[in-house]
């Protein structure tokens, strides 16, 4: 098959050739013979007369049109010696006659689109040179930001789990283990605060071992999710897998990955006291035992969002244990059934079985979706492919089942199938949700840009579908902040759709594009300082390359400083986003600082700090290294 020509060369050597470019004596001589000018001139003597006089004119106008063509360099550095010499210009007959009987000037080829696209490329834009600077600028907001939030709870809660910033004292809510201290180290690590870094590593060596061996029931999800992924990603940023060598202030890295197996032994008695491979909810730590949740359930997310971090373990210590417990879930998920890949919220650790019919990507079903790709993502090498079969059977599912646009702007949402593929389609959509725009990303390009994955050809239509519907939620991700009044979304918003409106409940915008697309409960306006749009923001920036992610990212930023800032250290929930000012909820997620403000760094730094194709992040976002072989070297 022959090359395609430029859309120019096509237009003149096939489709239009009558335009080509042809010598004026062409012309002339190509009239006189085809035409009967020559005969009918030649009845008359004035004819002939007229004819001798036009040859005559025609031989002087080639004898004084004549010039020498040379390039656009050459006759530059010629008229600019000529100049310099002093020469003066000569303005005879012939040259005004070359003057006025000059060529047309040539109009430039028309190019395609291939070769507008490299030819802009190469086009300076204004300002540019600037942008730079601005997000170091930005950069450093976010970082100052974090030293406020850290401390707050230095001041007030060192040691507890969470700061209450209004109280100006800690609270243990998640088992006791000093979360937001473990939470928060490899964000310190990552912006380069040493002074943060040597203070949350020392209370970890002195404080963390005996929590550990004292306390008791911690929830298995939220303490492998926060502790051990900060643990583990805490050793591989501090130098941990490089032998020791050491890249961060606070104790040795080894540290680090001695508390990550010591609370992991202790997590694994959840996985082997269960009669099924669905591990329990709940481990009692002193005791090293287990028992699964009041009601007997276990979350769908929770039982299948513990694969990356104790697949690192045992990359990392060399002990497939706690790889093959935690493996055992999702290839029991494997065989269960489904609708159209997607599954229940709950699931039973006795039965093995999914329990009710409540489909969603919200709370209690997000990350098992998440952890699919990801998983597959971290042990390429371990050539785990049913769990990227799953992962694209479920967002086909979600394509299919789940997905909406509402009235009457047309916002593209993820909805709920609160009882089954039968029932009715709910228009909710958690802000828990948000996660999704930038899994589709990365399960498009696999963490390359999206301009690298075209060059080499290794994008799918599906892939490009993907990324197409993931650019468009994480669109209505932001929007949920816009529409408030605040600029911060709520937990969960209503999109109103055909048959299905809710008046009066708008987020208090009134200036917003889609103030009449979102509807908010009074029960779903507080703002918990979460991660996810931010996160997908961060995503979506690294693998388009559009910069108008920062710029939201930035308008997020800004309405958390502006509202959620305490002046005596730390940031605080809120009660109601739609109302100003909005109420404090005197509370400070862990994730704040491990999460959001991460993300929003990432997000406005440079694309090789952590890069996607190389690290995978956990759901709370703890960045492991992508391994390349199965076993550690």
């Amino acid at each position: 098959m022959s090359k395609t020509l430029p859309y120019w060369k096509q237009d003149v050597h096939y489709d239009n050739a009558k335009f080509r470019q042809r010598s004026f004596l062409k012309v002339i001589s190509q009239t006189l013979v085809t035409s009967n000018m020559k005969r009918d001139c030649a009845k008359c003597s004035m004819g002939k007369f007229l004819v001798l006089l036009l040859f005559c004119g025609l031989g002087y106008l080639m004898l004084t049109h004549t010039s020498t063509t040379h390039s656009v360099s050459g006759g530059q550095e010629k008229d600019s010696n000529r100049l310099k010499d002093g020469d003066e210009l000569i303005t005879d007959g012939t040259s005004r006659l070359r003057r006025f009987w000059r060529k047309p000037p040539r109009l430039p080829p028309r190019l395609s689109p291939d070769e507008i696209g490299n030819v802009n490329k190469s086009v300076h834009v204004p300002g540019k040179l600037n942008t730079g600077s601005k997000w170091i600028d930005r950069q450093h907001s976010v970082k100052k930001a974090f030293s406020h939030a850290w401390s707050g709870y230095k001041n007030h809660a060192m040691g507890f789990d969470e700061l209450m910033p209004l109280s100006q004292r800690g609270m243990d809510g998640l088992g006791g283990l000093g979360a937001t201290v473990v939470d928060a180290l490899d964000t310190a690590m990552i912006m380069g605060l040493d002074e943060v870094v040597s203070e949350a590593g020392s209370w970890v060596e002195t404080h963390l071992p005996e929590r550990i061996n004292q306390k008791g029931q911690v929830n298995l999800f939220e303490t492998t999710i926060r502790i051990l992924g900060g643990l583990l990603s805490a050793y591989h940023l501090s130098g941990g897998e490089q032998g020791g060598n050491q890249t961060h202030k606070g104790p040795k890295p080894i540290i680090y990955l001695e508390n990550a197996r010591s609370l992991a032994d202790r997590l694994l008695t959840a996985f082997t006291s269960s009669p099924t491979a669905i591990p329990f909810s709940d481990v009692i730590l002193r005791d090293q035992s287990a028992q699964p949740a009041p009601g007997g359930l276990s979350s769908t997310s929770e039982v299948s969002t513990l694969q990356l971090e104790f697949n690192y373990l045992s990359f990392l210590t060399g002990d497939s244990k706690y790889s093959l417990e935690s493996m055992k879930v999702l290839e029991h998920m494997k065989t269960l059934p489904k609708v159209k890949g997607l599954v229940p919220i709950y699931i039973s650790p006795h039965s093995g079985e999914f329990s009710g019919d409540t489909i969603r990507l919200g709370s209690r079903g997000d990350s098992y979706y998440e952890y699919l790709i990801k998983v597959w993502l971290q042990n390429r090498a371990s050539n785990w492919t049913y769990l990227y079969e799953m992962y694209d059977e479920a967002m086909k599912g979600v394509k299919h089942l789940l997905v909406q646009k509402s009235i009457p702007n047309g916002l593209l949402f993820v909805g709920e199938l609160p009882y089954g593929p039968k029932g009715s389609f709910s228009p909710k959509m958690d802000h828990l949700v948000c996660f999704l725009p930038g899994t589709l990303a990365l399960g498009a390009t696999k963490g390359i840009t999206k301009e690298e994955a075209m060059k080499r050809n290794l994008l799918t239509f599906e892939d490009l579908e993907n990324l197409k519907l993931a650019e468009d939620l994480v669109k209505t991700c932001f929007e949920m902040y816009s529409v408030t009044s605040t600029g911060l979304a709520p937990e969960i918003a209503y999109f109103n759709i055909e048959g299905n409106s809710e008046g009066g409940l708008d987020g208090g915008n009134k200036s917003s594009e889609y103030v009449n697309d979102i509807s908010i409960k009074h029960a779903d306006r507080h703002n918990l300082l979460r991660p996810e749009t931010v996160e997908s923001l961060f995503v979506l920036y690294r693998i388009t390359e559009d910069p108008k992610y920062r710029e939201w990212g930035w308008e997020i930023f800004e309405a958390f400083e502006k509202y959620t800032k305490v002046d005596s250290g730390g940031y605080s929930s809120l009660d109601d986003v739609t109302v100003i000012p909005p109420h404090k909820r005197d509370k400070m997620e862990t994730f704040f600082l491990g999460e959001t403000l991460k993300y929003l760094y990432l997000l406005f730094g440079d694309s090789n700090l952590i890069p996607l194709d190389e690290f995978v992040f956990n759901t709370e976002a703890h960045p492991f290294p992508i391994q390349r072989t199965t076993k550690r070297e």
